[in-house]
């Protein structure tokens, strides 16, 4: 019973979605086109409205936009007609869900953004409904069925709802040119503020950098890797550009009662994975886990090394 009532809901959801897409290409896309040049033309912010599971959605959707660069919060209808419309200016923009486009809280709302012109969004799938005449543009939801077995609780509804919230918000994120550094500036803590780290935070730098020059014998470069912790050592050119590495993988494969005589030429393992300072900390531990490396050096414009990198560092930071 519980298992055909999941895979129902999920069907049923899908459903919902793939309608969603219809709907898109029957004219949804040029509503949600100029609903997002509305909102990227207004100075103020933009207020997002709702009753029920609709404000519940309403929240999420301010939340996600407020997050990725358009100033948004929640109002509630309720609140707003006791005091809260002064939440409101003409600067702003109102985004106002509701699933059947006539809900009666909504009404102070409506008459209120009529009387000081603030450009209207209904988001609904009635568009012959109070809302939807009253509004300046209507996003217009296809009436999809509810997973709920007696097609009541909204369900559907709301996961087309926030579908297109969110759809919405990366469309305003694309359009202002919203950046990964952009985002860490509101992301300043948890999980997510470490994966938007750049390698130049977590790198090693200066004398910590094990390091020698083309030339030397395998048996001082054996020192420079046990005064380290990296398990590795970098080698440079003459002109102090990065020629090679060579990593405890070399020197296993070049095992042998010669290999303290030899010059580290022999050994390192040339044109070696580097990484630039500005790249984003998760983006340099997928290229370490994609290339099966414990560390990767970090080279300025000219190919010098300016850092070190090691896999622990990025634990202990928080990225993985």
């Amino acid at each position: 019973m519980i298992r055909l009532s999941v895979q129902r809901s999920f069907k049923i959801g899908v459903s919902a979605l793939h309608e969603l897409q219809y709907a898109w290409d029957r004219g949804l896309s040029s509503q949600f086109e100029a609903a997002t040049k509305a909102i990227l033309a207004v100075t103020g912010r933009l207020i997002i409205c709702g009753v029920g599971k609709s404000g519940h959605i309403g929240r999420k959707i301010a939340a996600t936009m407020a997050s990725t660069g358009t100033p948004a919060f929640f109002v509630h209808p309720t609140e707003a007609s006791h005091g809260d419309l002064g939440m409101v200016t003409s600067a702003d923009a109102i985004l106002a869900l509701s699933w059947s486009g006539e809900t009666a809280e909504l009404a102070d709302l409506i008459h209120y953004t009529r009387r000081f012109q603030i450009p209207l969004i209904a988001m609904t799938w009635n568009e012959q409904s109070t809302l939807a005449r009253a509004a300046d543009i209507v996003l217009t939801l296809p009436k999809v069925r509810e997973s709920c077995p007696h097609d009541l609780a909204p369900t559907s509804s709301c996961l087309v709802q926030l579908a297109v919230g969110d759809a919405l918000a990366v469309a305003l994120l694309d359009c202002r040119g919203f950046t990964a550094s952009s985002f860490k500036i509101f992301h300043p803590g948890g999980k997510l503020a470490a994966k938007l780290k750049l390698v130049q935070q977590l790198m090693h730098g200066g004398e910590e950098m094990p390091l020698v020059r083309t030339g030397t014998l395998m048996s001082d470069v054996l020192l420079a890797i046990a005064g380290r912790k990296f398990g590795c050592v970098g080698v440079l050119e003459d002109d102090g550009r990065l020629s090679g590495i060579v990593t405890d993988g070399d020197l296993r494969r070049h095992m042998g009662d010669a290999l303290l005589r030899m010059p580290v030429d022999d050994v390192m393992t040339r044109q070696p994975i580097t990484v630039q300072p500005d790249l984003l900390a998760s983006s340099a531990l997928d290229m370490m886990n994609a290339r099966r490396v414990t560390a990767v050096f970090v080279v300025d414009a000219e190919g010098c090394p300016i850092g070190i990198l090691h896999v622990h560092d990025l634990i202990r930071a928080g990225v993985i």
